[in-house]
């Protein structure tokens, strides 16, 4: 029986590792491979080379196929091709904690054809092996070729320093420690790590050398083994840091056992308890360290047991389990019967005559369901840091409203990794939105307005829930009956129909512990005063939760002080001189800009690889600095990021698309006055991709 193990895919990378080894000169019959295991999965071969074709590959590359954004899902028919195809005999990994993933648009370890040099896949081939070798058999010669290697990899223009740990640590997590930016912030603000290991870590930077990183490396791998700390090693460390959050107040996670073969359960639920035993040692309380409870547990029972194991369990019964969390009730390794909430702290009573500790819970439920994979056999387990046996967990068992669901998070570390702003222009945003309650995004076309719409709202609400946030677009026949509420025909004749704000706010009313957001796209194509009609007032920030008598019905309406409106203009939008003072005044205005400056724009720029990409990026803020000296256009016409955002195949063909469908069209209309200008211009950005 395969008992769960949280790291259970080292043993699979290792095998695997050892396996690619045999393909080192013999890379032909391993393109092959890849192009089988996309083949047999059904999925789309990556982009590993210009064009989209490749005939060489190295093994870090490869590794990485499968550790980089995908689902679940996907990861897993990519193994599992992998695993037959390669004869790893190692069990598919049902966990992945720990594990840090490429960029998508920045997968392969060396540079495509035109760039890189003729020796670089070579080379990284043998720093590879090198770093098998050493993770077996460490010794200074190994260290000194590993370490030259390092140096080269990680000043390539598409490395670094988080990217090419991220590969050492794939293969051998026991010795190398990925020091990518979720660990390197773990370690730097958790306050969990001394002061000296983090002022370490601050010297490391993008492109630091081998001797850098690995005199880190050695100190916090020391340090981790003196015990200072629960984590024991890097792939703890790692899993760690991927669940720390510092603003953090969720519930763990527990696994319990009601006695052997879940005999107390139905007391357990009758009575809103969860006890253990080890009774002889009397009042937990009384211990104030697990090696007390070790020493009491030896005499109470015996003393050639170490019951290192289930001091542990006493010490979390009495001192991590806290009100609020969530506990399941387990039989055996496959079953489920309930789950809880903590409610009170941890008692004694000796009055019962067996399992006399005890914590109170709330049961909410009561069936039986299947455990993901193989239950620990423990009696009690914190199950928090295994994320995916937890989100499953709660999808199968945990009683959902229709109203409710589980929801992945989204933070404003994952707006500001997807949309191209920096943090200061973000929290100024985020605060407008808070105190106005009503903001309009406004800029040039293509710099992603709509993109970030959306996502900001996410961030704000903390999880992606669309049953939260709602997109609507205006436009010159958009009408109060379409908005609010209106009559409209039917086949007995007319019948008075809710319209899109009305029927959001009624829901955000119900819900006014959380946010709402409404998002209004193209807002100033549509007649606001007509739209809004009675309720334009009302959706000012001191005006909500004030009512006021509905235009077609008999009932009063006030726009919730939860419900937040974004609205999207362009700026190159002629009828802007024509805005409403109305909704001027009710408006907050955001401008959002062309970001190609950026940097999350400029490591999506480097991670293409792209020649031709670059040239016409140049080309296009030159452009955008021509329409900002234009007198009849302005910065408000500058042409977005957006255009160029989101390229998987990056090729002469996609580009020239972009440029003739997307920007031609633009600048004709820019300059309809001025033929010769825009030709020009047409013609520099063709140029660009040539």
């Amino acid at each position: 029986m395969r008992e769960y193990n949280r790291f259970d895919w080292v043993d699979f990378y290792h095998e695997l590792a050892e396996k690619l080894l045999r393909y080192k000169n013999n890379r032909k019959t391993l393109i092959d491979k890849v192009n089988a295991i996309y083949t047999e999965t059904g999925l789309k071969l990556p982009n590993l080379d210009e064009d989209g074709a490749f005939d060489d590959i190295d093994p870090f590359t490869f590794f990485g196929l499968f550790n980089k954004q995908l689902t679940r899902e996907n990861r897993l028919k990519i193994i599992s091709a992998v695993a037959k195809l390669f004869g790893v005999s190692a069990p598919i990994p049902t966990s992945f904690d720990g594990i840090p993933l490429l960029n998508n648009m920045n997968a392969t370890f060396y540079l495509f054809k035109s760039e890189r040099e003729k020796d670089d896949i070579d080379k990284l081939w043998v720093f590879f092996e090198l770093a098998l070798e050493y993770a077996k058999n460490p010794s200074k010669g190994k260290r000194d070729r590993i370490s030259e290697l390092f140096d080269r990899f990680v000043n390539t223009k598409c490395n670094g320093v988080s990217k090419i740990t991220m590969g050492l640590f794939w293969i051998a997590p026991d010795v190398f420690l990925n020091l990518d930016s979720r660990n390197r912030r773990f370690i730097t603000e958790s306050s969990a790590f001394p002061s000296d290991l983090v002022k370490q870590l601050s010297k490391i930077k993008n492109k630091s050398s081998a001797a850098v990183c690995f005199a880190f490396m050695d100190k916090i791998g020391k340090w981790l083994q003196s015990g200072a700390v629960q984590l024991k090693d890097f792939k703890e460390l790692s899993a760690a840091a991927f669940d720390y959050d510092p603003d953090d107040v969720r519930p763990r996670y527990w696994l319990f056992a009601p006695g052997a073969g879940a005999e107390i359960w139905d007391e357990c639920y009758e009575k809103g308890i969860m006890p253990v035993d080890w009774d002889k040692i009397g009042d937990f309380r009384q211990y104030g360290s697990k090696s007390a409870i070790k020493e009491a547990m030896q005499e109470a029972y015996d003393p050639n047991q170490s019951f290192s194991q289930a001091c542990h369990i006493v010490w979390q019964f009495v001192n991590d389990i806290q009100p609020g969390d969530v506990v399941f009730a387990k039989k055996g390794v496959h079953k489920i019967f309930g789950y809880g909430i903590v409610k009170e702290g941890y008692s004694f009573n000796p009055a019962r005559k067996q399992y006399q500790n005890i914590r109170y819970v709330d049961w909410k439920s009561k069936g039986e369901w299947d455990y993901p994979g193989y239950a620990p056999t423990k009696t009690l387990t914190d199950l928090t840091p295994y994320t995916e046996i937890v989100y499953e967990l709660k999808e199968r068992i945990i009683d959902i409203t229709p109203h409710q669901k589980f929801l992945p998070p989204y933070t404003r570390e994952d707006f500001l990794s997807e949309v191209y702003m920096d943090e200061e222009s973000y929290e100024t945003l985020t605060g407008l939105i808070l105190k106005k309650k009503n903001v309009i995004l406004l800029g040039a076309p293509g710099v992603g307005k709509t993109f970030a719409a959306k996502r900001l709202a996410y961030s704000m609400i903390g999880v992606k829930d669309p049953e939260r946030v709602t997109l609507t677009q205006f436009h010159q026949s958009y009408t109060y009956e379409d908005f609010i509420m209106g009559y409209r025909p039917n086949e007995a004749g007319f019948e008075l129909k809710k319209g899109a704000f009305y029927n959001f706010c009624k829901k955000a009313e119900e819900d006014g512990d959380n946010e709402y957001f409404f998002i209004i796209d193209e807002i100033n194509r549509g007649n606001l005063s007509k739209i809004f009609g009675e309720l334009f007032m009302l959706i000012e920030e001191d005006k909500r939760g004030v009512e006021l008598q509905l235009l077609y019905a008999n009932e009063k309406f006030a726009v919730p002080k939860n419900v937040y409106i974004i609205g999207m203009m362009n700026t190159a939008d002629r009828s802007l001189a024509m805005l409403d003072y109305a909704l001027r005044r009710r408006f907050a205005f955001f401008e959002m800009k062309p970001a190609f400056d950026s940097e999350g724009f400029q490591d999506y720029r480097k991670g293409l690889g792209s020649k031709e990409f670059d040239r016409l990026i140049e080309e296009v803020k030159e452009l955008n600095r021509a329409i900002a000296e234009d007198e009849s256009l302005g910065e408000g016409f500058c042409v977005g990021h957006s255009y160029f955002c989101g390229l998987e195949d990056v090729n002469r063909q996609t580009l020239s698309n972009i440029v003739e469908y997307e920007l031609v069209p633009l600048l004709k209309e820019y300059w309809f006055d001025e033929p010769k200008k825009a030709n020009a211009w047409a013609e520099r950005l063709r140029s660009a991709i040539k």
